[in-house]
C-alpha cells in the first residue's frame, strides 16, 4: 500500500492544507513556522510506529475556532487527516485470494480519522463479483440460482435464501457458509483482515529523537515498563537495544560482562560502518559504549545503578567525548540510523512510511548532499520518505516534481502546493540558491576558464565575438567559460573555489598589487609576467573592457539609456580626468553632477547594445574589430599552447597535477600554466 497525496485540516495552523501529492521521495519546503512540522505532525497520528503516540488533542484544533467546534465535538468531531492510497497488485491478490477476483473494484482507498481518533475507511468493492462467485462454488439448483443471482451483496444473498420455502441441503449449507464468514459487512471485514495490516507505520523523525549520551538504565527500564512515558530520544535508544539483541535488564546487572560488551561493540562496529558508507565529513570516528556504576553526585537519574556509556572515540585527536557532546550533525545521523535500524530488525518486511522534520539540520551541506544520497539508495527502494527543508542542500533538482512548498497565508493558514509561482520569494528562496548552486556547478564542469570583471564584459565579449566573425575572423574559443567575478577582491576566492576542475584559467581583469599579494600567499609566487596585456591590445594604460571601443562611440551608448538623468548630452570634453579608463571618467562625472545618486551602473549600456546589436554592428570602426580579433587571437592561443603540455608559467593549485592554472599581471592580462612566454 503506497500513499498518494494526503489532506490535513483543522490541526494547529493548518484549516486546509489542500490535497498534497506525494511520491516515493517527497520534499517539502518552507520558512519556519510555515506550517511543515504540523503537516507531518497530523500525518503520524494516522498510524504512529510507537502506538502510543497516535491520538488527536482537541488543544490541536486551530485557536480561532476552538469555543464554537468544542460544542459540536462530541456529536460531529472534525476530521483532521485524510489519506489516500493505492493497492499493490500482491495485496489486490490476496484480498481477492480471500473473497473472489473482482471484488476489488478500484485499487485506490481513503483512510481518515478525526478528533475523536477514529479511523474510517473507504474502499470501492464489487460485492456482486462475490455472491457470483458464492452462488457458483454452491452449486444451487437452476431454479435457485435463477433467484439467486438477482442479489448484488452478501446481505441480499442472505435474505433470498432465508425467504426459500424449501431449502435444499446445498443452500442450508451455504447459509451456515455466509453466516460464519460474514458476521460482519464485508468492507468492515476486508478493512479488519487486510487494509489495517497493509497500512504503513508513520515514523516520525526530528532533533528531538537525538540519543542522550548517558543512560541511567535503572531509570530507563522503569519507564520502558510503560511505553507512554518514553520520549523520542529514549525511543531511539530501544532501538539500539533491540539492535545489540538484549535487554535493560541484562545490561543492568552486568551478567557476564564479556558476552554484554562484545554485543555492544558489535552493535558499535555494524552502525558506524552503516554511517560511514554515507558519511565523508570525518572518517576518523568511531561510536563506543561502555557501563558503569552511577555516580552518587551526579543528577538524578544518573546518580543510581548501572550507567551506559555513549561515546565517540575521534582517532585522529586520540580521544573521546561524550556521544551527545560530539558534532550535532554526525549525532543525529548516527542516531537516525539506529533508529531505523531498530525498526527494521524488527520486522524487515514492514510497511513503513518516513516523516523526517528537517533532517540533517545541523549537517554540512556536502553531508546534506550524502544523505540524500543515502535517503535514495537505503531508504526509497523500501519505503516512502516524505521530509521538510529549508536548506537548498537537501533539496534534489533531478525531483523538482517532487518539491512542495509550504506557506502560511493570511486568512488561510497553512498551505501546501506543488506550484512554485503561487508562492512569495522567501518561501522559494531555497529552490532558487539550489538551482543557483547547480547553474554554477555547471559552468565547473569545462575545462578552461575565463575570469572577467563583470557580466557588462560577458556582453561584450559575446558582441565582438559577433562583430569579429562576421568578417571571416575567430572569435572567443568556445571551449572558454567565461564567469564574472565582481572585481580582484573576490579573485582569490574563485581561484579556490575552482579548486582541480578546470585544466586552464586565465584572468581578464587589472590585478592590483593588493590582489596580488594575496593570491600569492595562497597559491605561491610564480610570476606575473604573462606574455598578453591589455595595454597591448589597446594602447591604453590600465584599460577596461568598454575602452576597446571608440569613445564616441560608447557616449552614443551612454547617452542613450542614461537620457533621462543625465543633465546634459555627455561628450568628452564633458569627461576629461586623469583616468586612461572612459568608464571611471564617467563614473566621476555622475559622482560630481550626482546622476543616479553618484553611480555609474556600466551594466545599462551593455545590456543596451546587447539588444540593439545588430543594428549598431555597422558602427563599430576597424579600429575596434582589429582590437577584438587581436585579443580573441591572444586569449586562444593559450589553448593551443596549453594542449601542448609545454611551459609552466602561471600557478598551480594543487602542487604539480591537476590543480587550477592561474596566470596573471598587473594590468589586464592573459595568463595560463604550461603557457611558456615568447622570446
Amino acid at each position: 500500500m503506497k500513499l498518494t497525496r494526503a489532506r490535513v485540516t483543522d490541526y494547529r495552523s493548518i484549516d486546509d492544507s489542500g490535497w498534497v501529492d506525494v511520491d516515493n521521495v517527497t520534499c517539502m519546503v518552507g520558512k519556519n513556522e510555515s506550517g511543515k512540522t504540523a503537516f507531518l505532525a497530523a500525518l503520524k497520528k494516522l498510524n504512529p510506529v510507537d502506538r502510543v503516540s497516535g491520538d488527536f488533542d482537541l488543544k490541536d484544533y486551530p485557536r480561532k475556532g476552538y469555543v464554537k467546534y468544542r460544542r459540536q465535538h462530541k456529536t460531529s468531531p472534525s476530521v483532521v487527516v485524510r489519506a489516500e492510497f493505492r493497492l499493490d497488485q500482491d495485496e489486490i491478490g490476496e484480498i481477492e485470494e480471500e473473497y473472489g477476483v473482482g471484488v476489488v473494484a478500484s485499487p485506490v482507498v481513503m483512510v481518515s480519522k478525526d478528533y475523536a481518533n477514529s479511523r474510517t475507511w473507504d474502499i470501492q468493492l464489487n460485492e456482486a463479483s462475490l455472491v457470483q462467485s458464492l452462488i457458483t462454488e454452491a452449486g444451487l439448483p437452476a431454479e435457485i440460482e435463477e433467484r439467486a443471482e438477482a442479489a448484488s451483496t452478501i446481505e441480499e444473498l442472505r435474505s433470498i435464501l432465508e425467504r426459500l420455502e424449501i431449502k435444499p441441503p446445498v443452500v442450508g449449507n451455504l447459509l451456515i457458509d455466509i453466516n460464519s464468514r460474514f458476521r460482519t459487512s464485508l468492507r468492515e471485514l476486508i478493512v479488519d483482515d487486510f487494509l489495517e495490516r497493509y497500512l504503513p507505520a508513520f515514523v516520525y523523525f526530528d532533533d528531538y529523537s537525538t540519543m542522550r549520551g548517558r543512560i541511567s538504565l535503572p531509570d530507563m527500564r522503569r519507564r520502558s515498563e510503560s511505553d507512554s512515558l518514553l520520549d523520542d530520544a529514549d525511543r531511539t535508544f530501544m532501538s539500539l537495544i533491540s539492535l545489540v539483541g538484549t535487554d535493560i535488564g541484562d545490561l543492568e546487572s552486568q551478567m557476564d560482562y564479556e558476552h554484554l560488551k562484545a554485543e555492544l561493540e558489535s552493535a558499535s562496529i555494524s552502525i558506524t560502518d552503516d554511517v560511514f558508507e554515507y558519511w565523508h565529513q570525518n572518517r576518523q570516528l568511531r561510536v563506543e559504549f561502555d557501563l558503569s556504576n552511577a555516580n552518587p553526585n551526579d543528577a538524578p537519574p544518573l546518580n543510581e545503578g548501572t550507567i551506559l556509556h555513549i561515546r565517540i572515540w575521534n582517532n585522529r585527536h586520540r580521544v573521546s567525548v561524550q556521544f551527545d557532546e560530539r558534532s550535532k550533525g554526525f549525532v543525529w545521523f548516527f542516531s537516525f540510523l539506529a533508529y531505523f535500524s531498530g525498526l527494521e530488525m524488527e520486522d524487515e518486511n514492514r510497511n513503513l512510511l518516513l516523516l523526517l522534520d528537517e533532517p540533517g539540520l545541523n549537517l554540512h551541506a556536502m553531508a546534506q548532499r550524502d544523505f540524500l544520497r543515502f535517503i535514495d539508495e537505503r531508504l526509497a527502494p523500501k519505503h516512502q520518505v516524505i521530509y521538510t527543508t529549508h536548506s537548498p542542500f537537501m533539496i534534489d533538482l533531478n525531483r523538482l516534481g517532487s518539491v512542495r512548498t509550504v506557506q502560511d497565508m493570511d486568512d488561510r493558514g497553512t498551505v501546501v502546493s506543488d506550484d512554485v509561482m503561487v508562492h512569495d520569494s522567501e518561501t522559494v528562496f531555497p529552490l532558487q540558491v539550489a538551482m543557483g548552486y547547480q547553474l554554477a556547478q555547471s559552468l565547473f564542469l569545462a575545462p578552461h576558464c575565463l575570469l572577467v570583471n563583470s557580466p557588462s564584459d560577458q556582453i561584450y565579449l559575446q558582441v565582438l565575438g559577433e562583430a569579429v566573425a562576421a568578417q571571416g575572423r575567430p572569435s572567443l574559443d568556445p571551449r572558454w567559460v567565461t564567469i564574472p567575478v565582481g572585481g580582484a577582491d573576490n579573485l582569490l576566492t574563485y581561484v579556490s573555489l575552482l579548486g582541480e576542475n578546470y585544466v586552464n584559467v586565465a584572468i581578464m581583469m587589472d590585478v592590483s598589487p593588493k590582489s596580488r599579494a594575496r593570491i600569492e600567499a595562497k597559491h605561491g609566487k610564480t610570476g606575473f609576467n604573462s606574455p598578453i596585456k591589455m595595454v597591448e591590445v589597446t594602447k591604453i594604460r590600465d584599460a577596461d573592457m568598454e575602452d576597446l571601443f571608440d569613445p564616441q562611440f560608447y557616449l552614443k551608448l551612454v547617452n542613450t539609456v542614461y537620457a533621462h538623468e543625465l543633465p546634459y548630452e555627455l561628450n568628452m570634453k564633458a569627461i576629461s580626468g586623469p583616468s586612461p579608463r572612459i568608464a571611471q571618467r564617467i563614473q566621476k562625472f555622475f559622482e560630481k553632477e550626482n546622476v543616479c545618486g553618484g553611480y555609474f551602473d556600466q551594466y545599462r549600456p551593455a545590456a543596451y547594445l546587447l539588444s540593439k546589436h545588430l543594428e549598431f554592428r555597422s558602427e563599430l570602426d576597424d579600429s575596434t574589430i582589429d582590437k577584438a580579433a587581436s585579443m580573441f587571437n591572444r586569449v586562444n592561443s593559450l589553448l593551443a599552447v596549453n594542449g601542448s603540455g609545454n611551459g609552466s608559467s602561471g600557478y598551480t593549485n594543487g602542487g604539480g597535477n591537476g590543480g587550477a592554472k592561474v596566470g596573471a599581471s598587473s594590468a589586464w592580462s592573459f595568463g595560463s600554466s604550461r603557457v611558456s612566454s615568447p622570446a
